[in-house]
């Protein structure tokens, strides 16, 4: 099972995080407001976490040449036929620019399509509205909050709100996100 392939999109390109992209990373982390809604309020310590990590599948998003993300395979399970995508943060110069769609367009197919999984999740901060209209315009299925489901950032509280595409809902969202990226490309 390739968790960890090269994934080639019409606006960006998914890499497996090495080393190499260690500076890009530095860089496209840069903003303050990358990090809002991220476990960790430092991304020094998510780069080397992610660059140590086994279990976590962490992939650089690249357009034009420069690293401006990271998306990753989490929590699988190819007992169960699921895998969760997460760990996602992009520089806001990107944002809006189809740069996640065509991450997630990427990620969700090659789960269903190569990996042959069931049903790939997506869990995120209950009171992050970005990224909760973000996989709801997947259109990935909200299935509601999990309260108290996580400490973040220091120790605060976290309340998740879990989404999920199936792979009977792949061909609709595959259709939606072609659709959508058709248009930024």
């Amino acid at each position: 099972m390739n968790l960890r392939p090269t994934l080639e999109g019409s606006l960006i390109v998914l890499e497996p995080l090495t080393e190499r992209h260690a500076d890009g990373v530095r860089r496209a982390a840069s903003d303050p407001r990358t990090w809002t809604w991220m476990t960790t309020l430092d991304p020094e310590a998510w780069l080397t976490a992610a660059l140590a990590a086994t279990d976590i599948h962490h992939f650089a998003v690249i357009r034009d040449g420069e690293v401006v993300g990271s998306s990753s395979y989490l929590n699988v399970f190819p007992e169960h036929k699921r895998l969760e995508i997460g760990h996602t943060w992009n520089h806001p110069s990107v944002w809006g620019t189809g740069v996640n769609t065509e991450a997630k367009y990427l990620l969700i197919g090659h789960a269903i399509e190569a990996l042959g999984m069931h049903r790939v999740e997506f869990k995120t901060d209950a009171n992050n509205e970005r990224s909760r209209a973000a996989l709801a315009a997947i259109p990935a299925v909200f299935e509601g909050i999990h309260r108290k489901h996580m400490l973040v950032r220091g120790g605060g509280r976290r309340d998740s709100a879990w989404y999920a595409v199936i792979d009977d809902d792949w061909p609709q969202v595959k259709a939606e996100l072609e659709r959508r990226i058709a248009r930024k490309s």
